[in-house]
């Protein structure tokens, strides 16, 4: 791996210090609009400090594949995620690398603001290689380098020199690229590790209105008592707005020291319906252990009065251990003597792509297609597994709701696509585009949207999601706690309309002998 810009130039002005960067056209011209011109006296040369690389892959002229695009950038995807156009340095001495320029800008004099100029160059040039637009929004994506390195020249904290780097990603037209603080960025892998201190919340952007919406609540979590569901909207946290704040940086604001506390305030409803209302709660903050994998085994007659058994899987989220986790419970409800499963992706949020891919795979056998990528020149690659060998050949439900996104619609996909499983609840919340993630220099990161992906039907998921075979009512999830109050789990899971849906559509399988 390459830093991102082995000679990073600093030119000496008699007045204003200038900030150099050279630019690789890769086989495209530079605008020569991106030259800011300052006078300059002299200049000097020092290579950049190692822990201020940036981890690329290397530019090849070899078309890469969807299977070697997922393995390349594991490390760097994220929920809503797939696979991408491998990414590329700003500055390389490759072949594939045919002109370069020096560009220069003022530098500030304040080194905090300083250390975010060179973020900036480094954000910019991640997005040049690697966004999925490669009109940028229909604008002059080198220009606006210059002009975002200009206005942050004047500030004086790195706060606000952040404030520009946002406002430059925000002309993308992109939610879901963006840029966190290095704390931030400490507390999404916290998460992505499995624990966090918070109030068990998980929310999005809503593309089309831009808004923080709930996607679901951590079971038995501060928010999940207090009654907050999927679908509404955060509109305070700790009484500031958060007009144009984006999910990482809300979810910052609600984690905190467990034994404290935080208070938000919500919208619950469509517009000024009747059923609109404004609701503020104050919600302590607690340990939150995100167990990915809850089961349990359910005792099912079918229509012929045969007592079987139905292995209720309940997948909350895409976390390192979630795949492992899955192939155990697997294993252990085999012993059990199940005989069909309900795997249930309702209210998952996604996480990380590879571990939905290597959960598709626990279900299947041979070379089926997992999903299709599509990066930004349109080119589309199948990402297949080689060889597989299911755990089980059992009857399969799977079941989706609005709240289930990203790698839950990618799995989902696969599993239906394939003949796997039918899929019951209802149209999924629709985001079919792919996120890699880079840390930068200064320990922020930026997370770039680098494709999208198509599932194994070629059906575009982005802003539409997946429709289920059957529909079920919701009554029982919606109904309040204290209803299921004395109940065992199961008991609950059986009166719950999406799961006796489930297994009548199981009854139907066995009563066909489709099982796959």
């Amino acid at each position: 791996m390459e830093p991102l810009c082995p000679n990073f130039d600093l030119l000496k002005s008699s007045s204003v210090p200038l900030f150099s960067h050279r630019l690789s056209s890769i086989n495209r011209g530079i605008s020569k609009r991106s030259s800011a011109s300052f006078p300059c006296v002299s200049s000097y040369n020092r290579n950049c400090n190692p822990q201020a690389s940036v981890k690329t892959e290397a530019p090849t002229q070899q078309q890469p594949t969807g299977h070697d695009l997922i393995k390349s950038l594991t490390k760097g995807f994220v929920g809503f995620a797939a696979a991408a156009t491998a990414l590329a340095s700003v500055c390389s001495d490759s072949p594939a690398f045919a002109e370069s320029l020096t560009v220069a800008f003022p530098v500030s004099r304040a080194q905090e603001v300083n250390t975010v100029q060179r973020t900036l160059v480094e954000a910019w040039g991640l997005i040049r290689e690697t966004f999925v637009d490669p009109t940028f929004n229909h604008q002059d994506w080198d220009l606006k380098l210059q002009q975002t390195m200009v206005e942050m020249f004047p500030l004086k904290s790195a706060d606000a020199a952040y404030g520009k780097i946002r406002g430059m990603l925000s002309t993308l037209g992109d939610p879901f690229t963006r840029i966190i603080s290095p704390k931030e960025y400490q507390s999404f892998r916290i998460g992505s590790d499995g624990n966090l201190q918070g109030v068990g919340l998980f929310i999005t952007v809503e593309p089309k209105t831009g808004h923080l919406v709930v996607l679901s609540c951590v079971e038995g979590s501060p928010a999940a008592r207090a009654g907050i569901h999927d679908g509404d909207e955060l509109i305070e946290i700790n009484g500031q707005r958060l007009d144009g704040v984006d999910s990482e940086a809300a979810a910052q604001r609600l984690r905190g020291k467990a034994g404290t506390s935080v208070t938000v305030k919500l919208h619950r409803g469509n517009g000024s319906g009747s059923g609109s209302s404004i609701k503020e709660v104050k919600l302590p903050r607690e340990l939150i252990r995100l167990s990915p994998i809850s089961s349990t085994v359910i005792p099912h007659r079918t229509p012929d009065g045969r007592l079987t058994k139905t292995g209720y899987v309940k997948l909350s989220t895409f976390s390192q251990t979630a795949a492992t986790e899955m192939k155990n419970t697997i294993h252990e409800m085999e012993n059990l003597g199940v005989q069909s499963y309900i795997l249930d992706l309702r209210n998952n949020p996604g996480g990380l792509v590879k571990v939905g891919l290597d959960v598709a795979k626990i279900w299947l056998d041979g070379n089926e297609t997992l999903v299709n990528t599509v990066d930004r020149d349109g080119h589309m690659s199948p990402i297949n597994m080689a060889n597989g060998h299911a755990l089980t050949h059992d009857p399969l439900v799977v079941l989706v709701n609005e709240g289930s996104a990203s790698a839950s619609e990618i799995l989902a996909g696969a599993l239906h696509d394939n003949g796997r499983a039918i899929l019951v609840g209802h149209k999924t919340f629709g985001k079919g585009k792919i996120q890699s993630i880079t840390e930068l220099h200064d320990g922020s990161a930026l997370f770039v949207t680098v494709a999208k992906y198509l599932s194994p039907a070629l059906h575009d998921i982005d802003q539409v999601g997946i429709t289920p075979d059957v529909q079920c009512t919701t009554e029982m999830l919606n109904s309040p706690k204290e209803t299921l109050k004395g109940k065992s789990w199961v008991s609950s899971l059986e009166a719950d309309s999406c799961i006796m849906v489930a297994e009548h559509e199981l009854d139907i399988q066995e009563s066909k002998g489709t099982a796959s």
